[in-house]
C-alpha cells in the first residue's frame, strides 16, 4: 500500500513514517509538509498541487488550516484519507461530511484502540448522570499542543452528551466563575507541560461516591499504529465518513 504522508515532518508525521517503514504491507510514496524539509527515504513537497506520485491512502496529522486544499486534492485523485488532524471548527467538519460523499474518509480525534475503547466504556457509564452524578474531563498533553481543549476530550464529551440527547452544555475550565456548578454541565480542563504525549480522565462524581475512567498514551506508536489500521481498512471501501469504531465492528 502506498501512503501520501500529509504533514510529513510534524511530530506525528515522522512517527507514521518510522512506523510505516518497519511495516511489510507499506510505503511512504510522497511526504507533504510547508517546511519542505526532505527526506532520504521519499522526495517531499512543499504542496499537494506538486504531487506527481501515486498513492493508494493519504495520511493527514498536518494543521486544520490545510484542510481544504486536503478534501479539494483527495476528491479530484480519488484518494482514501485517514485524518488525524484536530481542532476542526464545526464547519470544517460539515466540509469533511460533504467530501466524503465522493471519496472514502476516516477521521478521528485520537487513532488510539485504547482511548476509542474507552469511549465504549464511558458510553455505558453515562447512565450514572441520570442518577444525580456530574461529569468533569480533565485533559493532559505536552506544553507545545496548540488545541484546547483537546480533540479526543471534545470527542468523549460528545459522546457523553449524545447518550443524553444532547442535552448538556460544555464548561471549558472555570475560571473566575462565581456561581455552583449546574447539572446539566460537562466540565472539560486542559493542562499543557513537558513532553506528556495524551492523557485523559473522565471523572464521574455523585452522591458520596466517585468513578473514574483514564486512559495514558506512554507513545505516539499507538497513533500511529490506529492510522496504518485505518489506512488499511479504507482500502476498497465506497466513499463515506468512517470512524475507529467501524475498525470494531
Amino acid at each position: 500500500m502506498r501512503v501520501l504522508l500529509h504533514g510529513c515532518n510534524g511530530k506525528m508525521g515522522k512517527v507514521v513514517a518510522q512506523a510505516v517503514s518497519e511495516s511489510a504491507d507499506m510505503e511512504i510514496s510522497a511526504g507533504v509538509d510547508v517546511t519542505g524539509q526532505p527526506s532520504s527515504d521519499y522526495p517531499v513537497h512543499i504542496s499537494l498541487s506538486e504531487v506527481t506520485e501515486s498513492a493508494d491512502v493519504i495520511m493527514d496529522f498536518s494543521h486544520h488550516r490545510c484542510l481544504d486544499a486536503l478534501l479539494a486534492f483527495a476528491v479530484e485523485r480519488g484518494i482514501p484519507v485517514v485524518i488525524g488532524t484536530t481542532g476542526f471548527s464545526a464547519e470544517q467538519m460539515t466540509r469533511i461530511a460533504e467530501a466524503a460523499r465522493s471519496v472514502a474518509i476516516l477521521h478521528s480525534a485520537n487513532m488510539s484502540f485504547g482511548i476509542n475503547m474507552l469511549l465504549s466504556l464511558v458510553e455505558r457509564a453515562t447512565l450514572l448522570v441520570r442518577y444525580g452524578f456530574d461529569v468533569e474531563i480533565v485533559e493532559k498533553h505536552h506544553k507545545q499542543k496548540i488545541d484546547s481543549p483537546s480533540g479526543t476530550a471534545l470527542m468523549i464529551a460528545n459522546a457523553i452528551n449524545s447518550g443524553l440527547g444532547n442535552a448538556m452544555n460544555f464548561k471549558l475550565g472555570r475560571h473566575s466563575k462565581s456561581e455552583r456548578r449546574q447539572q446539566d454541565e460537562i466540565g472539560i480542563h486542559a493542562i499543557r507541560g513537558g513532553t506528556i504525549v495524551g492523557e485523559h480522565d473522565i471523572i464521574f462524581a455523585g452522591p458520596s461516591e466517585v468513578i473514574e475512567i483514564k486512559h495514558s498514551a506512554l507513545s505516539r506508536e499507538v497513533f500511529a499504529q490506529g492510522a496504518m489500521r485505518s489506512a488499511r481498512f479504507l482500502a476498497g471501501r465506497q466513499p463515506g465518513l468512517y470512524t475507529m469504531r467501524d475498525l470494531f465492528e
